[in-house]
This record gives structure tokens, sequence and C-alpha cells, in this order.
């Protein structure tokens, strides 16, 4: 069984025993988390499309872990004007484990 489900902005395509990271979310480690923004559920026979969302469903995940990602670079150059910038950016994820789907 797996389902596409969105959560802040982005969609992703989750089953059961998954770990995915997900843009942050203000819970803490150890407590559960519950997408019910479900735009697609199968479970290998049936197809379920949601229009735009399933009503009733929902995916429910232990949170593992808050963290950052890796710092990435943003630099800004203009030529000829001795213009450069340069500054980094460290987005914040929540690492979540799907445990049901329903």
């Amino acid at each position: 069984m797996w389902a596409v489900i969105e959560w802040g902005g982005k969609q992703y395509r989750v089953s059961a025993e998954q770990k995915i990271r997900v843009e942050k979310a203000n819970t803490e480690p150890g407590g559960r988390l519950i997408f019910d923004k479900v735009l697609l559920k199968s479970d290998g026979k049936e197809l379920k499309i949601g229009q735009p969302y399933i009503e009733g469903a929902k995916v429910e995940a232990d949170v593992l872990k808050l963290g950052r990602e890796r710092k990435k670079i943003v630099f800004r150059y203009h030529s000829k004007t001795r213009y450069r910038r340069r500054k980094g950016h460290r987005q914040p994820y929540t690492e979540v484990e799907i445990s049901k789907i329903s």
C-alpha cells in the first residue's frame, strides 16, 4: 500500500515503514505527525484519486529527528562593478517514519 501526500508545498510518494525528510514541522522527536492532505492512495488492486484530496484518508508518521540540511552557498556577482555577495543557507527539515496509511 502506498499514497501520495502533500506537505509544505511538495508532494511525496510514501509507503509504510519508509523514512522521509519533509519540511520542518513544529513537533518534537518521538511525537506523531498526521498528514491529512492525501492526493492518491493505492492498495495494489484499487487506486483512489482525490479531487484534490481524498475524504477521510490520512497518513500517520512518527517523528524521528529535527535537523538542517548541508549548507548551500548563495553567491551574487555583477561583472565589471566589483559586486560580490556570498551567504549560506541551511534548510530545516523533519525526518519521519511512516507508520500507517488509512
